[in-house]
């Protein structure tokens, strides 16, 4: 298993100064924007797209710097009940597909995204419960008459060109557990799978470790990224926390670095179970833990993260 990183939080460089930096830290892969919530700074697809010397010249790029590219992300809203947001995302999306099947880069990591809850509604709406009827319904309406048709055009497409779709799965999009993960890729084949991402799981009460078990072969990529649980107000409040992030002695949970909110064993045993059912590809650390600086919480978390990844293949049971 190799260590990479989301290169979003480097935005402010250019694609030269981000590849020295990921250099500078060890690392061996990098995951980059190709525009929507990630951004495109380190990414210029409309040139890729039409020079392959252009493409030629990134790759080399990267490839002199001793690093691959895991993965592309295009995390947006492709179903979004407006019209020109969600054309402007699928937009983000088939020229992301075009260019990773240029460059046989086989993940796109993005969302499943959030349609409205009926055909009239103008914002995204995320459904948490069943009840009143009024949920299930609009649940039924974005599952059956948008997600599933949409995602199972994409994923096709995505597969007919060499490359699979990975959803984060994220609150306030529809794929945002393992139930919601394999709903989907149920309905729509093995072209959508998962990029998982353990912080979003602790806040929600799921065992990441179960989790792995249960989704299996459907990871196709992993973040890397911590969530500290804050136990005295999760006690008042529980953990659907709309406090901003920046009120970190206020929310219930608050993204960390890793090894900021779960030590050595849980770490160790999320890697040790993505071996298990045969995930053997890349850690891309996604820092976002405001209480530290880009340098200092992505150095600690490659640090932290060294001590936990198992390197080498397993050999025969030379004890049994």
């Amino acid at each position: 298993m190799k260590i990479g990183v989301v290169t979003a939080l480097y935005n402010n460089l250019s694609l030269d100064d981000m590849l020295a930096k990921a250099k500078s830290f060890g690392l061996d892969y990098v995951e980059i924007g190709t525009g929507g919530y990630p951004g495109d700074s380190h990414c210029d697809m409309a040139k890729l797209l039409e020079s392959k010397d252009a493409r030629k010249e990134f790759m080399a790029k990267i490839s002199d710097a001793g690093l691959k590219i895991s993965a592309f992300s295009c995390h947006c809203n492709p179903v979004h009940p407006n019209k020109a947001v969600a054309d402007a995302a699928k937009k983000l999306q088939d020229d992301t597909i075009k260019l990773a099947s240029e460059l046989e880069i086989g993940v796109i990591n993005t969302f499943s995204g959030c349609p409205g809850g009926s055909p009239e509604g103008t914002m995204p709406n995320w459904v948490t419960c069943a009840w009143p009827p009024d949920y299930a319904e609009a649940l039924k309406y974005q599952w059956e008459e948008v997600l599933i048709p949409y995602w199972q055009k994409e994923g096709a497409a995505a597969k007919a060109a060499g490359v699979k779709f990975a959803f984060e799965m994220h609150p306030g999009f529809a794929v945002y557990n393992v139930a919601t993960m394999l709903r989907m890729r149920e309905a729509c084949g093995d072209g959508i799978g998962c990029n998982f991402d353990p912080s979003h799981l602790f806040w929600n009460g799921v065992d990441p470790v179960a989790a792995i078990k249960a989704l299996g072969s459907a990871i196709y990529h992993v973040h890397a990224k911590d969530c500290a649980l804050d136990k005295s107000n999760i006690a008042v409040n529980g953990c659907n926390d709309t406090t901003p992030y920046g009120k970190v002695l206020d929310r219930s949970w608050t993204f960390r670095t890793v090894g900021y909110g779960h030590g050595p064993r849980v770490w160790r045993d999320i890697i040790s179970t993505l071996r298990l059912v045969g995930y053997d590809y890349v850690l891309s650390i996604e820092h976002e833990d405001v209480l530290m600086s880009v340098d200092e919480g992505l150095g600690k978390a490659v640090n932290f993260l060294r001590n936990c990844v198992i390197d080498e293949p397993a050999p025969e049971m030379w004890w049994a």
